[in-house]
């Protein structure tokens, strides 16, 4: 265990995952969505609810349906690393880029964002999908909660250095600030993962194969009863979880009136059980499944969902958001090593291709019903309330799939 925790493919792996945070924390969850609803867009009628919904949607459908595609041409080219790079490279320079827009360029901030998203949530495909290089089977699971953990450490403290630029009242060089964490601490994951094995395919050839054989993963998973479960229940699930974190900042400005540095505070919080959630749970992931882990969790965030509904003080939002952090850090983590199990050797990139499609498909509808749900009401309560039911509808579908068991891969029987 201790060597594990020293390897360096592993700490850089890791570090990637702590390097990325600032941009889920400071642009993707907490200031930035703010600061555009309310500052660039202006958000009385929920209209900055609208365009950020629109922003997520766009760029996680353009993510969702290039990610198979790109998988499949990593593996067979080999360049995998350097498809991570490329699209490290372009949430970046795009983040970086944010300081330059003015109150009111609504259309400026849209494309930046997309651009943004694109990249972070792009580059996560191929960060995945390095999972099963440098971890054993056994052992994916609190590497996988190792991962989740350390990155919720890189929010935390790209958090606290955005608050110092918040009081000093130059909030708008919190993005270039979040851009220079992410371009630093990855650079360890360019040096020390598994470095690239070019195959002599060109990338035409390259890309139609990837494609053939990602529909043929696509269809494989499809045929198998307790694959096509699993991916029918995270899709629906990872909606509402993905549609928590797009909105939850927004609606305890916009609602509960928290004010930027409250909001820090307050992801700082989430965090934190965050982080506790994953490494407690890292241990029983392996030992009791994942799929036991991930039905513990989605039912904390049935309970919170309904909870936040009828929130009307900040110290009771308080509370309930370290709730949703202990299910926020395990949840993902457990589901990440729950798929893993039905992963053949070689086909990594593929089959998270694959997750990845899935995951961010679930990040296309969910924004946008809470943002036209937003407009029509002229109230967040009611977008937070539909929120459970993907929830409750994913954790019933998960209890029927073959799998998630301890230790072992899953090999279920097609059907």
């Amino acid at each position: 265990m201790k060597s594990m925790l020293f390897d360096r493919k592993i700490l850089s792996w890791c570090l990637f995952d702590f390097a990325n945070s600032s941009y889920s924390a400071v642009i993707a969850a907490v200031i930035f969505p703010v600061y555009y609803t309310s500052v660039i867009v202006g958000n009385e009628a929920g209209l900055g609810d609208v365009w950020w919904g629109r922003a997520i949607s766009v760029s996680m459908a353009f993510v969702a349906l290039s990610s198979p595609l790109l998988g499949g041409i990593s593996d067979y080219s080999g360049a995998r690393k350097k498809f991570l790079f490329t699209y490290t490279m372009l949430c970046v320079m795009a983040t970086a880029s944010l300081v330059f827009v003015p109150k009111g360029a609504i259309a400026a901030g849209f494309l930046l964002i997309v651009f943004a998203n694109v990249g972070m949530e792009g580059g996560i495909v191929f960060y995945n999908s390095f999972l099963n290089d440098i971890a054993r089977n056994e052992y994916q699971g609190r590497v996988s909660a190792w991962g989740f953990a350390t990155g919720y450490l890189g929010s935390i403290i790209s958090l606290l250095a955005a608050l110092l630029f918040i009081k000093a009242d130059h909030i708008t060089l919190t993005w270039p600030m979040a851009a220079t964490f992410f371009l630093v601490f990855s650079l360890p994951a360019f040096f020390f993962l598994p470095a690239d094995e070019p195959k002599g395919v060109t990338i035409a050839r390259a890309a139609k194969e990837g494609l053939q054989t990602t529909f043929s993963v696509l269809r494989k998973m499809w045929s198998n009863r307790d694959q096509r479960r699993f991916l029918l229940a995270y899709l629906l699930y990872e909606d509402g979880v993905n549609t928590v974190i797009v909105f939850s900042s927004i609606f305890a400005a916009t609602t509960l009136g928290f004010r930027s540095e409250e909001l820090v505070g307050l992801y700082l919080v989430v965090q934190v059980t965050a982080l506790a959630g994953a490494f407690i749970m890292a241990r029983p992931i392996d030992f009791w499944g994942p799929k036991k882990v991930v039905s513990m969790s989605l039912a904390l965030w049935v309970l919170v969902t309904v909870l936040v509904y009828f929130i009307y003080r900040k110290s009771f939002f308080f509370a309930v958001a370290s709730m949703a952090g202990i299910g926020l850090g395990t949840v993902q983590a457990a589901t990440r090593a729950f798929f893993a199990q039905f992963i053949p050797p070689g086909d990594e990139s593929k089959y998270f291709g694959v997750y990845s499609l899935v995951g961010k498909t679930s990040a296309v509808l969910g924004p946008l019903i809470f943002g036209a749900v937003s407009s029509l009401t002229k109230n967040q309560r009611p977008a937070v309330a539909a929120v459970s039911i993907l929830f409750i509808t994913g954790f019933v579908i998960l209890q029927f799939v073959r799998g998630g068991y301890p230790n072992v891969k899953t090999m279920s029987s097609e059907e």
